[in-house]
């Protein structure tokens, strides 16, 4: 039976992970692309380096709380940030249709100007194509990111430290920026002051780095959302993972669209949360210097790592009961980011 590429092999979940298994890393096959961190991790003259990429295909282009621009800076960037790195430099690639609006182009650029510049970063070099009309969707935006990391910090994006009493922590609330965008999709007629959580989240994370030499683990929860990046770190482990649920802090109106569109907050992108896995003894030190930051005001301890039931995860809702958590298995929300 002939195979055909599904909406679904772009979620971040289950379908994304055997496209990538099945094909480009049996393809590609080598030790750095074997990780399969957000960051490769790379030793170039004796520095540690970390290199990533992103593509962005939004829709809408404009949203709540940011643009694909805003989007493109702050995907990369904590990308490496997640990594340990301190992200330096920036490639910035457009993808443009034909008729596309040079005034809306223009804003787009600026807010990617303002964003590169607030994170501390620079862009350093980018490509421009257009396509005929109807061959691309308004404009979509590659952006490529180098930083250099600590060697203290080159086991950060792999896990491989965490203990059984480690404890999970999120930065805030979740599920802002996939509500935020299926709001601002005029088909549904929903109307909400849900914004996007979009935001450059590296000096947050310096912050905590510097507070702490117990950070074991760091993803930021995007496609797929919190779930999908617990599950990525349970599989093939020898621990398990307790969450709950009644820790885990979601915006009332964000809950109630998902209630009303059947979504799982835990399964909805973020693009401005970590998820961070550090030592028992540095948990409360992390969530003080968290509330610190603008972006971590709502921090908390959502879950920790525990012996029990390796390999797999478990939440205990809100009622008591317990729910396995496993990887988004199709299509919750295409273009999302």
């Amino acid at each position: 039976m002939k195979k055909n590429i599904l909406l679904g092999h772009g979620s971040g979940g289950k379908l994304s992970h055997d496209l990538i298994n099945n094909l480009f890393v049996r393809h590609f096959d080598n030790p750095t692309l074997n990780l399969q961190t957000d960051s490769a991790l790379l030793k170039i003259k004796g520095e540690n380096i970390a290199f990533t990429t992103d593509s962005f295909v939004v829709d809408p282009i404009f949203f709540p709380g940011g643009n694909i621009g805003k989007l493109a800076i702050a995907g990369t960037v904590n990308d490496l940030a997640v990594a340990g790195a301190t992200p330096l430099y920036l490639s910035s690639s457009f993808i443009i249709e034909e008729g596309f609006s040079f005034a809306e182009l223009e804003e787009i650029v600026k807010t990617m100007a303002a964003e590169a510049k607030k994170a501390g970063i620079k862009i350093v070099t980018g490509d421009t194509k257009v396509v005929d009309k109807g061959k691309c969707d308004k404009v979509f935006i590659n952006t490529s990111g180098i930083g250099i990391i600590d060697e203290k910090y080159k086991d950060i994006s792999t896990g491989k430290n965490i203990k059984p009493g480690d404890k999970i922590i999120i930065n805030g609330t979740i599920a802002d920026h996939g509500m935020a965008i299926i709001s601002a999709r005029n088909e549904l007629n929903i109307s909400s002051d849900i914004k996007s959580d979009c935001a450059c989240l590296n000096k947050m994370i310096k912050k905590v780095l510097d507070v702490s030499d117990n950070i074991k683990f760091m993803r930021d929860a995007t496609r797929g959302g919190v779930a999908t990046v617990l599950s990525e770190l349970f599989t093939n482990s020898n621990y398990g993972i307790n969450i709950d649920e009644s820790a885990v802090n979601v915006n009332e109106n964000v809950k109630g669209i998902c209630e009303m569109l059947g979504f799982d907050p835990m399964y909805v992108a973020n693009e401005g949360k970590v998820i961070i896995v550090a030592g028992n003894k540095d948990a409360e030190k992390i969530i003080k210097t968290l509330q610190k930051d603008e972006f971590g005001k709502n921090c908390c301890i959502i879950g920790e790592i525990t012996e029990s039931h390796p390999g797999k995860g478990w939440i205990t809702t809100e009622i008591g009961g317990k729910r396995i958590i496993d990887m988004l298995s199709g299509e919750q929300l295409p273009r999302i980011c």
